[in-house]
C-alpha cells in the first residue's frame, strides 16, 4: 500500500491547484478593493483583478444603478412561480416601461425611447 503524499513535498499539487477559475467578488469596502493587500492576495491566488478607473468603460456604476432599480421595482414587489414567468416579467418591465416611459435622470428626466426620439434626425424636413 502506498503512503499518502507528504504535503510539505515540493511537487504536492492540489487538484484545485490545476484549475483556472474566474471570479467575480463584491468587497465589503470599495478600499478593500483597490488595497495593496488585497492586490498582493489576488496574485498569490492566481487572481487578476479587474478594475477601471473612475469614467471609464470599465466602471460599472451605471449597471449597478440598473440592476438596484430592477430589483427595487420589479423584483422586490412580485413572486415569479417559474424561471419562464419571472423572464416574461423582466421582459415586459424593460420593453413595456423601462425603456418607453421610466424617466431617467442620466437623459435629462427622459425615458430612454423619448431621448433617442428627440436625437433622431427629422428626415420629413429634408
Amino acid at each position: 500500500m502506498l503512503d499518502p503524499p507528504d504535503p510539505t513535498d515540493a511537487v504536492w499539487v492540489f487538484p484545485s491547484q490545476l484549475l483556472t477559475v474566474e471570479v467575480l467578488r463584491r468587497p465589503v469596502e470599495s478600499t478593500q478593493y483597490t488595497s495593496l493587500a488585497f492586490g498582493r492576495r489576488c496574485r498569490e491566488a492566481g487572481i487578476t483583478p479587474s478594475m477601471g478607473s473612475v469614467g471609464d468603460a470599465y466602471d460599472n456604476a451605471m449597471a449597478e444603478s440598473f440592476f438596484a432599480t430592477l430589483e427595487c421595482e420589479l423584483l422586490q414587489r412580485n413572486r415569479f412561480r417559474t424561471r419562464t414567468e419571472a423572464r416574461v416579467a423582466v421582459f415586459d418591465y424593460l420593453e413595456g416601461f423601462y425603456n418607453r416611459h421610466r424617466r431617467h435622470s442620466a437623459l435629462g428626466q427622459l425615458s430612454p425611447a423619448d431621448y433617442e426620439r428627440s436625437h433622431q434626425p427629422d428626415y420629413a424636413t429634408t
